[in-house]
């Protein structure tokens, strides 16, 4: 769940959205069969990712959602 409060633009949610689904496809979850909920909980930095296509954001967004994908194994 991408909030449009957290996430604006369109653009932006559909771009993380694009990431989760990457990172869940990939995560080696074993023999574990089970559905995750992915929920945007803090806004991102209009600043610091200025745009929906930049590499800062979509770095930002793989590596948190790794570390969440290792925490659930």
């Amino acid at each position: 769940m991408v909030p449009k409060r957290w996430a604006r633009r369109a653009v932006t949610r559909n771009a993380i959205k694009r990431q989760i689904y990457q990172v869940s496809a990939g995560a080696e979850l074993g023999a574990q069969q089970a559905a995750f909920l992915v929920r945007l909980r803090a806004a991102f930095d209009k600043a610091r990712f200025p745009s929906a296509s930049s590499p800062a954001l979509k770095l930002a967004v793989r590596e948190e959602l790794q570390r969440l994908f290792e925490r659930a194994k």
